[in-house]
């Protein structure tokens, strides 16, 4: 009997507790103007995935998940002795080239050399046949000798232009090698911090085989669904309140980046008023990136929490929507800054 009657007593309190819970939840919904919307979400923040840009196999890993890095911090390095047998063939290939270079070069001068004597030939022959020193013939042949020696230059300067662009084909494919070894190289594109390490040292990856995931800590945002009243008066640039359920007692201030201008989950025809109410759009608000910058490392991505945004014009938000920021001096703003959305 006495075992039932605490059963009974611990049944009430819970009704009692999830009763109060539940008053509480309906106070604050309707604590809120009519000029501003809430949605549940989560935190999020854009994710890069850092790959490899040619097919190969993995050398080495130098982060672990959860490091931070630095833009142009080297992540990750590919095997690079297949390229780089290829940069010693290709460099010999640019000396070679540039040897056919001397060469057309010097036969250049030789073909020069032999037209010039070749004309001084045809020019005193000229004079001998008018006195009839030499014959006519002899004339024609050196006519002939002359003018060979000069197709012989042009031929040595084609030569010299053919050298010339097979030194540039052959730095080319120099360049092309550096290039994939560079590239070999995987370096983070910005800030952030290492979220997923996709592969380790001896995989062998396709061309576009991702490594390393990070995440960027100043790009931190949460979407939420709004019905269509209240998504229609969202405008990109109002102000809006994140409040994390990790954290209750801090608001957060943000601005809309993002207003969908499809509907979600609906079908996208529908006949009566009823039936649009029911439709969700997409809002995405985002936190200020210096604000971000100063709490870097309190950042985590997917707490769940509630966004407030303010809808239509500027008005002022309530005392419990006022923005408090942890460790942030004189946290808590007026309703003047507050109509900004930035704390003091």
């Amino acid at each position: 009997m006495k075992s039932l009657r605490g059963l009974l007593i611990v049944l009430i309190v819970i009704f009692a507790a999830a009763g109060g819970g539940y008053y509480y939840w309906q106070s604050q919904q309707s604590e809120l103007p009519d000029y501003i919307a809430s949605g549940n979400g989560r935190i999020e923040a854009e994710e890069i995935r850092v790959a490899t840009k040619y097919a190969g196999r993995v050398d080495a890993v130098l982060v672990d998940e959860g490091d931070r890095v630095t833009a142009g911090q080297i992540l990750a390095q590919m095997d690079t002795a297949e390229l780089l047998a290829s940069k010693a063939k290709a460099t010999a290939e640019v000396a070679r080239a540039q040897q056919g270079i001397a060469e057309a070069k010097a036969e250049i001068v030789q073909r020069q050399s032999e037209l010039s004597f070749s004309q001084q030939q045809l020019t005193r022959a000229k004079e001998l046949v008018k006195n009839n020193n030499i014959s006519r013939e002899q004339l024609d042949q050196r006519q002939a000798n002359r003018d060979a020696a000069r197709a012989g230059l042009s031929a040595s300067r084609a030569h010299l232009t053919s050298a010339e662009r097979g030194v540039e084909a052959a730095q080319a494919e120099l360049r092309r090698i550096q290039v994939q070894i560079d590239d070999s190289v995987l370096r983070a594109p910005r800030d952030g911090r290492v979220q997923y390490r996709l592969a380790e040292p001896g995989e062998v990856l396709a061309g576009g085989g991702p490594v390393v995931t990070i995440i960027d800590l100043t790009d931190v945002y949460m979407n939420v669904f709004l019905p269509t009243r209240q998504a229609g008066l969202a405008f990109v640039g109002n102000e809006a309140r994140i409040v994390l359920d990790a954290a209750p007692n801090f608001v957060i201030p943000a601005k809309v980046t993002f207003v969908a201008d499809d509907a979600q989950f609906t079908p996208r025809e529908v006949e009566t008023r009823e039936e649009r109410d029911k439709l969700m759009f997409r809002v995405t608000v985002r936190i200020d990136r210096e604000l971000l910058a100063e709490h870097i490392k309190r950042v985590k991505t997917g707490l769940p929490g509630e966004t407030y945004i303010m809808l239509g014009d500027t008005h002022t938000w309530p005392e419990n929507l006022h923005v408090n920021v942890p460790d942030a001096p004189n946290a808590t703003d007026t309703n003047a800054n507050a109509s900004q959305g930035t704390p003091e």
